[in-house]
């Protein structure tokens, strides 16, 4: 499990960073509120602590510029400001849970990984895998972002990587990529497909993720990397 610590504090920001590592967790640190938003789109974390009294730029800010532009990670917010307008505020930003300190490192290890499983179950409701080499479906839209920023896809081309992406790294038939594409066209020629699957291929260069043609089984999207 890798977690984004956002802290400026160095004696916190090293003493929560050993204590989720004996726990078994990756953890990215960051102690500079301008930096925050590139790392996080870079580590791709499954949770992110995030201080709220940062240098460079407001805890608050980072989080509602990372909501603004499709980062759905959850967010547990650890700072000092804990009076109820300050949670209010920081929950109404986009924040999973609020957390003031001093703090107990069970308890903040409890709703870390709470959150965590909350929303692995919300994925497998979805079907869909949401996040791959840096491509993230947004659930609620069907819009697709690489690495924070949304990618331009025509309805085809979008519907077909967000079928590939519900099963990365494994083949998907050509019938069945032809049925999800085009659903409103039961006629549609067989060829009609290797269209789109030409156009988001080209879409997708430059990214770790390539869009290869398995003859006689289908395609599938693999890490280039």
């Amino acid at each position: 499990m890798k977690l984004l610590l956002v802290e400026d504090d160095p004696a916190l920001q090293t003493t929560l960073q050993r204590s989720f590592e004996r726990r078994g967790f990756q953890v990215v640190v960051c102690g500079d509120g301008a930096r925050a938003l590139d790392r996080w789109r870079a580590s791709l974390p499954d949770a992110v602590l995030l201080d709220l009294s940062l240098p460079g730029a407001d805890g608050l800010s980072v989080l509602s510029a990372a909501r603004a532009e499709g980062l759905d990670t959850p967010v547990i917010v650890v700072t000092a400001r804990g009076t109820v307008g300050d949670r209010v505020l920081g929950l109404n930003t986009g924040a999973d849970d609020y957390l003031p300190k001093p703090f107990d490192l069970d308890e903040l290890e409890a709703r870390v990984r709470a959150l965590v499983r909350r929303r692995a179950g919300g994925r497998a409701g979805e079907g869909t895998r949401q996040e791959f080499c840096g491509l993230r479906v947004d659930g609620a839209s069907g819009a697709v972002w690489m690495r924070g920023e949304p990618l331009e896809l025509s309805a085809r081309e979008s519907a077909l990587l967000r079928a590939l992406l519900a099963r990365p790294g494994q083949a998907v038939a050509k019938e069945r990529l032809t049925g999800l594409v085009f659903p409103d066209q039961p006629d549609v020629g067989a060829d009609a497909i290797e269209v789109v699957v030409y156009r988001l291929r080209r879409r997708l260069l430059g990214t770790p993720a390539q869009l290869v043609t398995l003859r006689g089984l289908g395609y599938l999207l693999r890490d280039a990397g």
